[in-house]
């Protein structure tokens, strides 16, 4: 399938008019053709006026309109084939079967929030009827629904080239909404997302969609980017990337004359507690389970475990020998850009001023590889120097040795906010268990016993999100059907003939949903 370097605006090809990007294949550090111009001021706001004139329009199709558009994308990504597989390979380094994985996940979730759509209940429908003999005072009919924010603006991922870019979970998740999306495409695999982009917009064609409800936009984040956030028709972001970049539109939001939400999932280290009990007992399992985490796809996810906490003792010192040992055998990875793997270096760089390397990995064998590394501190280190708590990407990990159960309940009060937080845990570390667990839900947005962090679920019940600088918004989830609610906002109906409410709110509830009726749900 032929690229053209294109964006995508109101449904047609459009040429760029700013510097064009590459993609750089990491393995050989070779720019890839095409190249792709960048959007200006007045292409962005071409697009973001398009959006607004799709919204209103949008916001009211039948649930089942988007869920049949929803289904239509994952369709056409699978339609692909193997073109969207081997330039995603030629832009990331990544294998074949990651990919195929990413993909099948990416359409997964696509499907999954056509079945959310149809459920309903994100609808949130409540009807109080009219009591208009309640005394001392009657009661107005009221009736509340959730409708759409409005379009919405969504940067694409440099580690999830699928399932967190173009068509991914932000964009699945506003337009399950009622959202119209506008894509700022990642500049590291372009050719990607204009193959993702072209799906989306054969979709909404296929279902006689606006043709607003969906942009792709390439360029540089300064302006592009902060045309996109400043513009008053865009109403939410999503983003997935470093926390200076996810501060940076925050800041920008907030500055508008309408300050507007900001989805950032920006920095975790995802802690894992080796228990005492746990720990004794199968050390060397242990060990094997988090150097397979550590450097699964060169440490390059969001929950990859950079933080491992234990006490001090003959338990530990076995642990660190065996995950010493597997660690020396890891090959060196291919990192996603050039960009990640100079940041990759940069962060162990840093690590070597105030932690003693235990062991690393193979050499790198070409450009851009990543050499595992473990690094051991004492918990008194830990807490006194901030420089220990940077997530560095990639796989690197910090083991921080405590002296007794006090130092390890410290050293979880004073960890930043997390994406995720593991417990590795036998029957007889239960009371600790339970005094850190109270903290630990004050930290991470997801718990895990006897687990890795890596591999996020996508589901109804999972949370990717946590507090503060794991994202902007520790209220938030941005994997799983729950990501819908960051795009709506609820709106009361009061006294409103019948013929003129949403249907979700009708009395012959049209939609069969399952609603709050006077404090109880029908059905």
């Amino acid at each position: 399938m032929n690229l053209t370097g294109m964006m995508l605006i109101g449904g047609q090809a459009v040429a760029g008019r700013r510097e064009r990007i590459r993609a750089i294949d990491p393995s050989t550090d070779q720019a890839l053709e095409p190249g792709y111009a960048g959007a200006d001021r007045e292409q962005v706001e071409q697009a973001c006026a398009l959006a607004w004139e799709a919204f209103d329009a949008y916001r009211e199709t039948a649930p089942e309109t988007r869920a049949r558009f929803l289904e239509t994308i994952a369709d056409e990504m699978e339609a692909l084939g193997d073109a969207l597989i081997e330039r995603a390979m030629t832009e990331t380094g990544l294998p074949r079967a990651r990919l195929q994985g990413e993909r099948g996940r990416t359409c997964g979730q696509l499907r999954l929030f056509a079945r959310t759509l149809r459920a309903g209940e994100w609808l949130d429908a409540r009807v109080d009827p009219a009591m208009p003999q309640r005394q001392p005072l009657p009661r107005a009919d009221l009736r509340q629904r959730q409708v759409a924010l409005g379009p919405v603006a969504v940067f694409g991922a440099s580690n999830f080239p699928l399932a967190f870019s173009v068509a991914g979970g932000d964009t699945a998740s506003a337009l399950a909404a009622g959202c119209p999306v506008i894509v700022k495409a990642h500049s590291a695999h372009p050719g990607v997302s204009e193959l993702a982009g072209r799906a989306i917009a054969r979709a909404a064609e296929k279902c006689g969609l606006p043709a607003g409800v969906f942009a792709l936009l390439f360029g540089d984040g300064r302006e592009a980017g902060q045309a996109l956030v400043a513009d008053p028709r865009v109403k939410a972001v999503g983003f997935t990337g470093s926390c200076s970049g996810g501060l940076a539109l925050c800041r920008l939001a907030q500055s508008r004359p309408e300050p507007i939400p900001v989805y950032a999932e920006m920095s975790a280290t995802n802690p894992v507690f080796l228990l005492p009990a746990a720990l004794r007992a199968r050390g060397e399992a242990l060990a094997q389970g988090f150097v397979g985490s550590l450097t699964l796809g060169a440490g390059q996810f969001c929950t990859n475990p950079g933080l491992i906490i234990a006490e001090q003792g003959p338990a530990l010192d076995g642990f660190l020998a065996a995950a010493s040992a597997l660690l020396r055998q890891s090959p060196a990875q291919t990192m996603l850009t050039p960009g990640i793997f100079r940041a990759y270096q940069a962060g162990v760089d840093a690590l070597s001023g105030h932690a003693r390397l235990a062991a690393a990995g193979l050499p790198a064998t070409g450009p851009n590889q990543c050499q595992a590394q473990l690094w051991l501190a004492d918990a008194r280190d830990y807490l006194a120097k901030p420089a220990l708590r940077a997530e560095v990407f990639g796989a690197a990990a910090l083991i921080v040795q405590c002296k007794d159960a006090r130092e390890f309940r410290q050293l979880a009060e004073q960890l930043e906010g997390q994406l995720t937080a593991t417990l590795q845990l036998d029957e007889g570390d239960l009371d600790l268990a339970h005094a850190l667990l109270p903290t630990l839900e004050r930290k991470a947005g997801r718990i895990l016993v006897n687990g890795w962090p890596t591999g996020v679920e996508v589901c109804d019940a999972m949370v990717h999100g946590g507090p503060y600088p794991a994202t902007s918004d520790a209220r938030a989830t941005s994997v799983g059907t729950a990501a819908i609610q960051r795009f709506l906002r609820p709106v009361c109906y009061q006294d409103f003939p019948d013929a003129l409410l949403p249907q979700a709110l009708q009395h012959a509830n049209p939609l069969a949903l399952r609603r709050l009726l006077d404090g109880s749900r029908e059905g």
